[in-house]
């Protein structure tokens, strides 16, 4: 039986989603189902029939970063690119859930994501950057 994460990269192309550790252990495969943050390496695909799934791509609109995309860029959040798929859907399904979250709340929602490049010190900085309205929504004229 094929992974969610087999075939969101295999058969649909949609590549942004990473293979950390394939155990559930590292977040870097972290998609949104029906909502909720899951590890796509866990998840036989049949469980997601009928069911709404965002991957990382999904976060841009009109080929536009989001402001939690631009965000990463702007502090540096990202680097080796392991992690930052599975770390943006967390802090996005976040966001959808707690628009301000306070700085544990963002500790919390990442938990489950693990980087061994930044410390997390970037991450957070990017993910409480966009709660905050320091990182606004692209300019329309772009």
């Amino acid at each position: 039986m094929k992974r969610l994460l087999d075939v969101l990269r295999e058969d649909c192309r949609l590549t942004g989603t990473k293979e950390g550790c394939g155990e559930g252990e590292c977040g870097a495969c972290s998609v949104i189902v029906d909502g909720e943050v899951v590890n796509s390496c866990l998840i036989p695909v049949c469980q997601v029939e009928g069911s709404s799934v965002t991957t990382v791509e999904g976060l841009a609109l009109n080929d536009q970063l989001s402001p939690l995309q631009r965000a990463f860029l702007e502090y540096g959040a990202a680097q080796c690119g392991i992690c930052t798929p599975g770390m943006l859907m967390s802090a996005h399904a976040l966001l959808l859930r707690r628009p301000h979250p306070i700085r544990n709340q963002i500790l919390e929602a990442i938990a489950g994501n693990l980087c061994r490049c930044t410390g997390y010190t970037k991450i957070l900085d990017a993910i409480a950057a966009v709660s905050s309205g320091n990182i606004n929504k692209p300019d329309q004229s772009e």
